[in-house]
C-alpha cells in the first residue's frame, strides 16, 4: 500500500470460522456483500460490484429508519484471489464521483488493504487502512475516528459472521 512518510496505518484483525476462499467471495460477490457490508441495522444497496484492478464498487447505505442514506465506493487496486484486496474507500454520489464526507476533516480517500490467511480451517482477517493523500487536519481526524472505526468495523464484522453461518 502506498502512503505518506510517517504515515500510520489502523489495522483491524479478526477471525473468522470459515476457509480463505469463502471469505474471499464474501468480498468479492456482490450477492454475498450486500447481505453484510456496514454498520448494525443500515442497509446496503449495491449498483456496481466490479471486483479486478481498475474495477469499482458502488452502493448506498441506508438507515433502519430509512431518514440517512449515504453513496460509497471502492476502487479496486490490487486483487489477488483468494488472498489480497486491495482497494482506495471514498464517499460518493449515485454516480460514483468522489464527494466530501458529510462530517468536516475527513480524508477524501482511504486506502484500504485487506489480507485473508487461513490456518486449520480458519481465516484471519486483516485491515490495513490510512488515508491517502490527506491534510493534516485530515489525517488528525481519521486518527481520532480510529476507535469508532473500530467499533463499528466490529459491528459490520459481527454481520458477517452471522451470514457466514448459513453459508457453510
Amino acid at each position: 500500500m502506498n502512503n505518506t512518510p510517517n504515515q500510520q496505518f489502523a489495522i483491524f484483525t479478526r477471525v473468522f470460522e470459515a476457509p480463505r476462499a469463502l471469505i474471499f467471495k464474501m468480498w468479492t460477490e456482490s450477492g454475498h456483500f450486500s447481505n453484510w457490508w456496514g454498520p448494525k441495522g443500515f442497509s446496503l444497496q449495491v449498483a456496481k460490484m466490479d471486483v479486478r484492478p481498475g474495477g469499482m464498487f458502488l452502493g448506498c447505505q441506508t438507515s433502519p429508519d430509512g431518514n440517512l442514506v449515504i453513496w460509497g465506493k471502492f476502487a479496486y487496486q490490487e486483487v489477488v484471489a483468494p488472498e489480497k484486496v486491495v482497494f482506495v474507500r471514498s464517499f460518493s454520489d449515485e454516480e460514483g464521483n468522489t464527494i466530501r464526507a458529510p462530517f468536516k476533516n475527513w480524508p477524501l480517500e482511504i486506502m484500504n488493504s485487506i489480507t485473508l490467511e487461513e490456518n486449520e480451517g480458519k481465516t484471519t482477517l486483516t485491515l490495513k487502512s490510512c488515508p491517502l493523500n490527506a491534510s493534516v487536519e485530515e489525517k488528525a481526524a481519521y486518527d481520532g475516528m480510529t476507535p469508532r472505526l473500530q467499533q463499528d468495523l466490529e459491528g459490520t464484522f459481527d454481520k458477517l459472521a452471522d451470514y457466514l453461518a448459513f453459508q457453510k
